[in-house]
């Protein structure tokens, strides 16, 4: 039977392999063995093939083709990718023959400049851009400015989620940017303030089109835009008043509507049957109110693809908290349940002490100890002690007593159990914090990154961004100049955004002008040090994050402190510890003489902090400047591994909002490769689950290099973070991964997080959750690997997975994802980024 293709115009045309071949051989160029796998996919297409397919389902069914010999090379994502860009290129630009006969990389440059300037001009005209952006730059120099060649720098996991995620996009979703009209449109987005808006937006395109560092996700997808809401992370405080209540669900509704991740302290709502003189009622407690909001979420669902992100913090004094704890179950009243929101405890010192010296700890209603939400640290301590006096004498009537052992046991068997709630530490936060001169912290954000003060008239804003560390390693070494300039660059766009961005909630509006907090980060650490040899539990690893974290916060800070000269300190500038001549690496002894313990960290330092501190005296633009956000989305972009986690797996399927990807380890690969072993080991890997311990021919060094996040010493993961928290102003989203269930040591692991000062934990993964599903590999050396041997126990429990007994059809490796469990928690987490 003859095949005949639909046309996008309707009419029918004979199939044309030659067509396909060309395409494909393009897609190829520059890969090993190009024509060989151009032939094999080109007679793997055509066994898909129909009568009257169209254009658009031909263009798929090769990407498809190519995507599904991923778990034997990683190039042939590569060219999966080249082949979406292209598809990319035929909406934007047309489908003609010369840009898809030839693929000639003139063609391509001529059509991207050609196209440029009207695309801008059209969008505008369209209500979709800023006018601006077709008035206050030179369109022409723009245009002559973009690389195409740079779309080879993209993976598909990457490309597909800047298509989905932040492609300006026509009626019926039909994409109106290629990817590096994109990254100039965001560029000319962030430099609308500037006195040469076209210098400086070529300065940003230049940096994030080679993914040197990439600006956080709502970022991405409203810079330039109509409704340029650039922000990413908001954090306020419910009070303990109906009208605020009211007017706080209006707040989450607007944030949510502007795609920001939201922080909610209900701290200081009464319990529970606490009195309300007003009408001569009781309360019905803070859960009720947490229950509307939820609801709220998932009615702002953000056109349908996403439900809003939000994160309730309380702290475990409160009289409900056990109620607290009860939000996540999946049992019970569902109108005392969260399904949308996320929740994590605000943890003080006196705790931590009560739980080491196995004491008693009282909860109490905040309408009966209200200053205690307002204090922290020694001065906490002190107050609670009155407190517990005033209960155990009778004079505070609503009170309860338990063991602070038998409560944080409790929390972590709920975190085991759903996940929820995040551990993260108040005095520890506000002790360390150099912006304290403006209030107290009463929470942090959503992915526990954020730390900043807010009041009622206040609601703290961010900005993030972060820069791609795989993207400044060149062979063995780190590019240290290149690197500087990349921070110079993101710290002054951070900057440019707050006066950029939009926001609906007046009190948003101004916490962000008062402060002009940024929080620069990082992503691409397992990379880096993949690259390097490094196991991520190694003293090397550690040195590496401590070396080049003081490097990126000292020309953080240092460029902050320039543009203080050329712009101003920021309004709330005098009074702070920064105004003092503070840098976070100071804030370690406070944090001991307040806490009269030991804060357990390395405290090498490397560069002239003394300089940095009289310059910091005399001023600084930014309230913070550094905090590692998870990067969910911006590392699939980037294609690097997210913040600083460890690899999940070496080949592992990846789920998220737009898909199922597989994931191969390009430098595992890589090394293989070049030991002559990858066709070799490559199905025994797949079989294994991405595991590469149970493999005998694999060396034992790239076996302790290529540790999965199951197999590490959790311990490093406290190591890493509080190694980098020297450096950071505010926090880092530390996910943790454990590969048993032991609940004594999940008590160690978070009390040595407190110990060494870690200020906020984010997700806790279980290696229990993750499962397998098919897919298609041969199996017949299966019985010689299940129940292969693994390494011995690390640290605190650390083993490796357990290999699944396999079924005739064998596995793909199910994702552990960024986020475990619901599926609606995986489109959550990349809400900062």
């Amino acid at each position: 039977m003859s095949i005949r293709v639909r046309k996008r115009d309707g009419s029918l045309v004979p199939y044309d392999g030659g067509e396909v071949a060309a395409s494909i051989v393009d897609a190829a160029r520059g890969l090993d063995d190009d024509l060989t796998r151009a032939v094999q996919l080109q007679s793997e297409v055509e066994i898909t093939l129909f009568d009257q397919i169209t254009t658009e389902e031909l263009d798929e069914a090769v990407i498809q083709v190519a995507l599904a010999n991923v778990k034997d090379d990683p190039a042939y994502d590569t060219i999966a990718a080249r082949l979406l860009v292209k598809r990319i290129y035929k909406a934007v630009f047309g489908d003609t023959h010369d840009l898809f006969g030839d693929g000639a990389p003139e063609t391509i440059r001529q059509l991207h400049v050609a196209h440029f300037g009207p695309t801008i001009t059209h969008a505008v005209a369209a209500g979709l851009l800023d006018a601006r952006l077709a008035t206050s730059f030179d369109l022409e120099v723009l245009a002559r400015a973009l690389r195409p060649e740079r779309d080879d720098l993209l993976r598909h996991i990457g490309v597909t989620t800047m298509r989905n995620r932040y492609l300006l996009t026509a009626a019926g979703r039909l994409p109106l940017e290629v990817p590096q009209f994109f990254w100039m449109r965001v560029a000319m987005g962030l430099s609308l303030n500037e006195a040469d808006p076209t210098s400086v937006a070529l300065e940003l395109y230049d940096a994030m089109s080679q993914l040197r560092y990439l600006a956080a996700g709502s970022t991405l997808a409203n810079a330039g835009t109509s409704y340029a809401q650039l922000s990413n992370c908001f954090v306020m405080q419910l009070e303990d008043q109906i009208e605020h209540i009211g007017k706080s669900v209006r707040d989450v509704m607007w944030l949510t509507k502007g795609t920001g991740g939201i922080g909610l302290s209900v701290s200081k709502l009464r319990c529970e049957g606490s009195p309300i003189r007003s009408n001569q009622t009781t309360s019905t407690g803070p859960i009720p109110f947490m229950h509307t909001i939820d609801s709220t979420l998932r009615a702002v669902s953000r056109g349908g693809k996403k439900f809003g992100a939000l994160c309730f913090y309380m702290e475990n004094w409160h009289l409900d908290f056990g109620q607290f704890l009860d939000l996540k179950q999946n049992s019970g009243d569902p109108y005392r349940r969260v399904r949308t929101a996320n929740t994590a405890v605000w943890i003080s010192d006196e705790f931590m002490k009560r739980v080491a010296d196995d004491a008693d700890w009282y909860l109490f209603d905040p309408l009966d100890t209200p200053d205690l939400v307002e204090l922290y640290g020694a001065a906490f301590s002190a107050r609670y002690a009155e407190y517990v006096a005033l209960a155990e004498s009778g004079e505070l009537v609503r009170f309860r007593k338990v063991r602070a052992r038998e409560q944080y046991r409790q929390i972590l068997v709920t975190l085991q159990t759903t996940s929820h709630p995040w551990l993260t530490w108040k005095d520890t936060i506000n002790t360390r914090a150099l912006n304290n001169n403006t209030g107290t912290i009463h929470l942090s954000n959503l992915c526990t990154e954020i730390c900043l003060p807010q009041d009622e008239d206040n609601v703290a804003v961010c900005n993030l961004a972060s820069v791609n560390l795989a993207r400044h390693l060149d062979g063995g070494s780190f590019q240290w100049d290149q690197l500087a300039a990349t921070v110079r660059t993101a710290v002054r766009q951070l900057d440019n955004l707050v006066d950029i961005t939009i926001s609906s909630v007046g009190e948003a509006e101004r916490a962000n002008r008062e402060n002009r907090a940024v929080g620069l980060g990082v992503m691409g650490l397992t990379d880096v040090l993949e690259r390097l040899g490094h196991a991520y539990d190694s003293p090397a690893a550690y040195d590496l994050v401590d070396e080049v974290m003081e490097f990126i916060s000292w020309h953080a800070i240092d460029t902050s402190c320039d543009l203080s000269r050329e712009r101003g300190p920021y309004p709330n500038f005098a009074g702070s510890r920064w105004s003092q001549g503070w840098v976070p690496l100071d804030s370690l002894e406070a944090l001991e003489r307040d806490r009269g313990v030991r804060v357990d960290v390395d405290r090498t330092a490397r560069l002239d902090w003394d300089l940095l501190r009289a310059k910091v005296r005399g001023g600084i633009r930014n309230a913070t400047l550094l905090a590692i956000a998870p990067t969910a989305s911006i590392g699939l972009v980037a294609g690097t591994t997210p913040g600083i986690d460890p690899q999940f797996s070496q080949l592992f399927s990846r789920a998220t909002s737009s898909g199922k990807f597989l994931e191969v380890n390009r430098n595992l690969v890589a090394d293989l490769k070049a030991l002559g072993l990858w066709e070799e080991v490559r199905d025994d890997l797949l079989r294994s689950q991405g595991d590469l311990s149970v493999l005998p021919a694999v060396p034992a060094r790239l076996k302790e290099t290529y540790r999965t996040s199951f197999q590490v010493d959790p311990a490093a993961y406290l190591h890493v973070a509080a190694r980098a928290q020297k450096w950071i102003d505010q926090a880092i989203s530390r996910n943790i991964y454990l590969a048993d269930r032991d609940v004594s040591t999940m008590e160690d692991l978070y009390q040595l997080a407190w110990r060494m000062g870690v200020k906020t934990t984010y997700y806790l993964h279980m290696m229990p959750r993750h499962t397998a599903e098919q897919s298609t590999v041969k199996v017949n050396k299966a019985a010689e690997l299940t129940g292969a041997g693994g390494g011995a126990r690390r640290g605190f429990g650390a083993a490796r997975p357990a290999v699944v007994a396999l079924q005739p059809q064998a596995i793909e490796v199910v994702d552990g994802a960024a986020c475990p469990v619901d599926p609606q928690e995986r489109l959550q987490c990349d809400s900062c980024q």
